[in-house]
């Protein structure tokens, strides 16, 4: 009598087969520098940052050229093998990771980091992928010119990345997200195909504006090869201000009166409740709060120009005299040098880097329309606390733009284990924002961890376009599976 195989172990031995097959022919293509497969070389890229997610890949895939990202796909796709694009794994909803059968490659753009052209005049840069964020702000600068994204990761985060998950920042409110900052976009599509719409105009009305497919899609429906970027004009004027404020309420009306008085040289405008500033002065050494007494609130604001007349200090002079007299604020302490406008932007980066020193949290990116932050942010921090009393709500960000880093520390006493929590928890300020027509990921993306979510919250009809998209740029699903895109039930 013959052995035959059950048909899950056989179909898992020709897939094995399958992707051997394809892993040699993609070696012959982008030669011996241009794949890993070591355990210990491929380990960094199996999962994200905070340990949430783990995968196993056959390969590691570092092309050098658009070329060679698009004989990759060719193959991968004629043999129905699944690519998990790659960039500087610095998000953090698990959209980078790849399954964990390691039937799949990793394509990392690493080594495409090319600043392919700078253009001054048209306050344009043309940039592989691969280039690290920081790169680019470097290069614009170099021609007197500013790229605006800023983020804490921006040493290592790839331009790919950026906009494969539309990153927003710390100066959204004054020139916008990814999809703000982009002229045009070169894609691979998943059959191999190069999509060049790397076009340098500010005006193109030829029917559909295909980039913006890409932008945010997080690497399932194309990837990335190149991109076209807005420049802006150098500021030569900085001034930066830390304010203390009674209310939330206040937050939101020194925001409107800033605006106003200010126009559109306010760059940024972030706030704080007391509790992140004690845990920043608490858990970084070098952290000092600089303003005298305590207050609920914070906010540090800046403003800048490309010309440096004075008229900047004048302006956020008059304009804390005006939110002072109208009982806005407590108490503002001005940046006189770039080294205290360092140290006022450390209280609010080590606001994010403090909180690993108080144990677990659960962290929610999400976005409400600006002026419903004030009802927002105490209606969920009380519904937390009526789940569970000892949860430490820290709700800070980027109000301007009505993003909301909304997370919850853990208890003093906790027993590790608060991250049980976690889908409660979602429910609740889920919920919560839904009921004030807000986001659930306002600039992290929705990877592996609110792909469910978004299941729930997002409409059919939604959804259903979202599919159909997929659908027609990815027919074999196998660009990035099962990220972004709920399974349907």
């Amino acid at each position: 009598m013959s052995y035959v195989p059950e048909a899950g172990i056989e179909q898992a031995t020709l897939a094995e087969q399958s992707l051997q097959s394809v892993i040699n022919e993609i070696k012959s293509v982008v030669g011996p520098s241009g794949w890993l497969s070591a355990d210990a070389d491929i380990a960094p890229y199996l999962c994200e940052q905070r340990g949430l997610y783990r995968g196993s890949t056959g390969l590691v895939v570092r092309p050098t050229t658009t070329q060679q990202v698009s004989k990759v796909m060719t193959i991968c796709s004629r043999a129905n093998v699944p690519v998990i694009p790659q960039g500087g794994n610095t998000g953090l909803c698990g959209g980078a990771v790849p399954p964990a059968d390691g039937l799949n490659i990793v394509l990392c753009l690493s080594r495409m980091r090319s600043i392919r052209s700078v253009d001054p005049g048209n306050f344009t840069i043309t940039v592989d992928a691969g280039c690290i964020l920081a790169e680019v702000q470097q290069a614009a600068d170099q021609h007197d010119r500013l790229f605006p994204l800023s983020l804490g990761a921006e040493g290592s985060c790839q331009i790919g990345g950026n906009l494969s998950t539309n990153a927003g920042g710390m100066q959204v409110l004054r020139y916008g997200n990814m999809r703000e900052l982009t002229l045009g976009l070169e894609v691979v599509l998943a059959d191999g195909r190069v999509l060049d719409c790397l076009r340098a105009l500010r005006k193109d009305n030829t029917g559909y504006d295909l980039k913006q497919l890409f932008i945010g899609a997080e690497g399932t429906l194309g990837v990335i090869t190149g991109a076209t970027l807005r420049l802006f004009p150098k500021p030569v004027s900085v001034t930066t201000a830390y304010v203390s404020l009674p209310t939330l309420q206040s937050v939101i009306s020194l925001l409107s009166l800033s605006r106003m008085k200010t126009g559109d040289q306010l760059t940024a405008f972030e706030f704080m409740p007391r509790f992140g500033v004690d845990i920043a002065v608490r858990n970084i050494h070098d952290i000092r709060d600089p303003l005298p007494g305590e207050a609920d609130w914070y906010v540090l604001m800046e403003l800048s120009s490309s010309v440096n007349d004075g008229h900047l200090d004048i302006m956020l002079e008059t304009l804390l005299e005006d939110a002072l007299e109208a009982g806005l604020i407590i108490d503002a302490a001005v940046a006189s040098n770039d080294s205290q406008r360092a140290a006022m932007w450390r209280v609010r980066e080590a606001l994010v880097e403090a909180q690993k020193f108080e144990g677990a949290s659960i962290k929610f990116d999400v976005s409400v329309p600006v002026m419903s932050i004030p009802e927002f942010i105490p209606e969920a921090s009380q519904a937390c606390l009526e789940v569970l009393p000892s949860v430490r709500p820290l709700a800070f960000g980027h109000c301007g733009d009505g993003n909301v880093h909304f997370n919850l520390a853990a208890p003093v006493d906790d027993d590790g284990r608060f991250g049980n929590w976690t889908p409660v928890f979602n429910t609740v300020v889920f919920d919560i924002v839904e009921k004030y027509r807000g986001s659930i990921s306002a600039e992290h993306g929705i990877g592996l961890t609110k792909r469910e979510a978004l299941g729930v919250y997002k409409s059919d009809i939604e959804l259903d376009v979202m599919r159909a998209i997929k659908a027609a740029l990815d027919p074999l699903n196998t660009l990035n599976p099962d990220k972004v895109i709920p399974i349907r039930l």
